[in-house]
């Protein structure tokens, strides 16, 4: 299997899929680059490079003790960019992605991306605080985290079976195979990696990195998304990154990934075939 081994010999895993103009994805927390698998598929067959890693300690990548935190990510995440050379590149973040993506800009720039989209992305700043009265408070995460402690498999089960999805709104129908694959990709993390990453999505700040952003982005968001509140996360993201385009979709959960696969494939292929070089 295809790994790159960053600078603290932590071994990345990642997938490379199709030819042409490349695209990174980053992916969402507790799950691995497999949740990507209904776009990589979608745009590889129209013409794009589609690369996506599994972030340490998730996945196939090496579950190391240590560099649990956005400064890693975003620097693995480099390291994978570096030894593929890829350029010209669009980068795709998912929720703690998007994390991972913005703090990938702030700390890397914008010398081998062209284009940014976040979707049901965690930045700016979830955590609320005296200078971020709006973010989602503490006794949130602080629950998470417990819950995991508890019993994180039947954690990770809720979730998937509830607001993740937004299975718990009257009327929802989401296929016990998608739930399962939540579930599924959620055990293949590590206890610690995935502990430990509840305070890198919910307490890092990013309203930095999105001021450095300089490249056309996309923000993609759900309006009932229960996990990262679409003013805490989209609207607000959109409101700090210039000239910012930003798509609500109605009624969409957090997971719209697969809830609304069909329409966030073609979203994005949109943004992608806008860029000229």
């Amino acid at each position: 299997m295809p790994f790159v081994t960053t600078s603290d010999g932590t071994e990345i895993f990642y997938k490379d899929w199709g030819s042409g103009r490349p695209v990174v994805f980053s992916h969402g927390w507790p799950l691995n680059s497999d949740s990507w698998e209904g776009q990589m598929l979608f745009l590889a067959e129209h013409g794009y490079r589609c690369v996506a890693h599994d972030r340490r300690g998730h996945g196939r990548s090496a579950q190391v003790w240590d560099g649990n935190d956005m400064d890693h990510y975003a620097d693995d995440l480099a390291a994978v960019i570096d030894a593929l050379d890829l350029r010209e590149a669009t980068l795709v973040g998912f929720s703690t992605g998007g994390g991972e993506v913005a703090r990938y800009i702030g700390r890397h720039g914008t010398g081998r991306v062209v284009q940014a989209a976040l979707v049901s992305a965690v930045p700016p700043f979830m955590l609320r605080t005296d200078d971020n009265p709006g973010g989602v408070p503490i006794e949130q995460f602080d629950e998470a985290r417990a819950n995991s402690l508890a019993d994180r498999a039947q954690f990770y089960r809720d979730l998937a079976d509830g607001p993740f999805y937004g299975n718990n709104r009257p009327g929802a129908s989401v296929s016990q195979g998608v739930r399962d694959f939540f579930w599924l990709q959620g055990m293949q993390s590590g206890h610690k990696n995935a502990y430990d990453s509840i305070a890198a999505y919910s307490a890092t700040d990013f309203r930095d990195d999105l001021a450095a952003f300089d490249v056309p982005t996309l923000v993609i968001h759900g309006e009932d998304d229960q996990i990262v509140p679409l003013e805490v996360g989209g609207r607000a993201s959109a409101g700090l990154i210039k000239e910012a385009e930003l798509k609500v979709y109605p009624g969409a959960p957090h997971g719209l990934t697969d809830t609304h696969k069909d329409r966030l494939n073609e979203d994005l292929l949109e943004f992608l075939n806008s860029y000229k070089s």
